[in-house]
């Protein structure tokens, strides 16, 4: 049986890895590390694209573990056709809560707060001095309230808001409150401030911040989106904001990278971060935990973490 292992991270830079495996570093070059045929083990390229995840699947016939460092997996999903039987397929669950919860607070004050057109005053030199509205007494809504949208809540919670309301594909009860099922959306989308979106992109949520789920926000509410680009209707979200009705603040677009010319870059009341949520400095030590616990998982037999699926199954 195989024992090869593919990392993008260089196996002598993670303490703790078991030492009967043989690793390979491959990051998404050209050349291939050695034959796919006998990697057992892949971790997939972190932020490099489908096509470079896509790549080595063809030909990896022994693979059992496809291992993402990414909470989402819709850029392997494609090629898991390819693969045998009884591939394991888990995600990086956990490993960018901090940094994803962090971008969203970011996202939220800056545009509350009106930071972009303090940025464009500075440039100009211009004192633009103004009311502004605050996070204090907001109603927040949080859609797609797994592990990173439970962190948002924890960062959220010093922030005296009037409440938070929790949405997910089924409903249950946890610490904070109720987790509504999605069911509910169209009536708690009416009494939000702001709307976090950080629903995974499946054939179920693409395009669920469509017209119908837009027009049900309240006049003046930030839409927050952390997830991915095709969770929104592009075209419905670029009416709304042209009407200056609502504001949005978009880590994720669709299409993406937003191309130069394309009419988002420069809509009312829209903020747009570059897809930064995960990459950043908390990425890498909660990556090596999480592939140190996976590949001694591995190496002793025990079940994994965080596993999405098996193929064939």
């Amino acid at each position: 049986m195989t024992s090869d292992v593919w990392l993008p991270l260089r196996a002598e830079e993670i303490d703790g890895l078991p030492e009967d495996l043989t690793y390979r570093f491959w990051d998404g070059g050209e050349e291939f590390p050695a034959d796919p045929a006998d990697c057992a083990f892949y971790v997939v390229p972190y932020m490099k694209g489908a096509e470079i995840a896509l790549r080595p699947l063809p030909e990896m016939t022994s693979v059992r573990v496809v291992q993402t460092l990414s909470a989402g997996i819709d850029h392997v999903q494609p090629g898991l056709g390819l693969l045998p039987a009884g591939v394991q397929l888990c995600n990086a669950r956990g490993v960018h809560d901090a940094s994803t919860a962090e971008l969203t607070l970011t996202l939220i004050l800056a545009s509350l707060r009106g930071i972009p057109d303090f940025v464009r005053g500075q440039d100009r030199e211009e004192w633009r001095s103004g009311f502004r509205p605050a996070l204090a007494d907001k109603s927040v809504l949080i859609v797609g309230y797994g592990s990173v949208g439970s962190a948002i809540e924890d960062r959220l919670a010093p922030f005296e808001l009037a409440r938070v309301a929790r949405v997910a594909r089924s409903g249950r009860e946890t610490a904070r409150g109720p987790v509504h099922p999605i069911s509910r959306l169209p009536e708690l989308l009416l009494d939000a401030d702001v709307v976090v979106v950080v629903t995974p992109l499946t054939k179920q949520t693409k395009g669920l911040v469509n017209a119908d789920f837009l027009a049900r926000m309240k006049d003046g509410a930030l839409l927050v989106n952390v997830a991915r680009g095709g969770v929104v209707d592009t075209k419905a979200l670029l009416t709304e904001l042209e009407s200056g009705r609502i504001q949005a603040a978009l880590d994720v677009t669709d299409p993406e990278p937003l191309p130069a010319g394309h009419p988002l870059w420069h809509a009312p009341g829209v903020l747009i971060s570059p897809h930064t949520g995960g990459p950043t400095s908390a990425f890498l030590p909660r990556a090596k935990r999480l592939l140190v616990a996976q590949l001694n998982r591995f190496a002793r037999g025990e079940p994994l973490d965080n596993l999405v699926l098996t193929t064939g199954a």
